[in-house]
C-alpha cells in the first residue's frame, strides 16, 4: 500500500492505525520506519532504521521485557522486499512505457 508518507504494510492487519513504512537505501538495504495514528510522536522521534538497527534494540528491549517484543513480528524484511520489488518494477514499466511514447513521437516528428 502507498499513500503520502510512502510505501507501507500493516505488520498486524487487525490494527490498521499501525504502519510500517520501507524504502530502498542509497546503498540498496531496506530501512523502516514506524507510523502509529494514535501516537504521532513515533513517526516524529524515530527516523528511517535498518535491520542492523532493529536488531540492536531488539536485543536491547529482550534484557528489558522479557522477549515480550519481537521485531521480526513487525519489521518484516519479506514484505518489505516483496513491496519494493514490486513498486520498482512497476516504476521500470512505467518508464519503458513513457521511452516508447518518445520514441514513437520523435519518430513521428522526423517522419514530417
Amino acid at each position: 500500500m502507498e499513500d503520502s508518507l510512502g510505501l507501507y504494510y500493516l505488520p498486524q492487519p487487525a490494527l490498521p492505525a499501525v504502519r510500517v513504512y520501507v524504502r530502498r537505501a542509497e546503498d540498496g538495504s531496506i530501512e523502516y520506519r514506524m507510523w502509529d495514528a494514535e501516537h504521532p510522536e513515533v513517526w516524529e522521534k524515530h527516523q528511517w532504521i535498518n535491520m542492523e538497527v532493529i536488531a540492536m534494540a531488539a536485543q536491547l528491549f529482550s534484557q528489558e521485557r522479557d522477549g515480550s517484543w519481537q521485531p521480526a513480528k513487525i519489521y518484516d524484511s519479506n514484505v518489505a522486499e516483496a513491496l519494493l520489488k514490486q513498486q520498482e518494477e512497476a516504476e521500470a514499466k512505467a518508464r519503458a512505457k513513457a521511452e516508447a511514447q518518445a520514441r514513437r513521437q520523435a519518430q513521428m516528428q522526423s517522419d514530417k
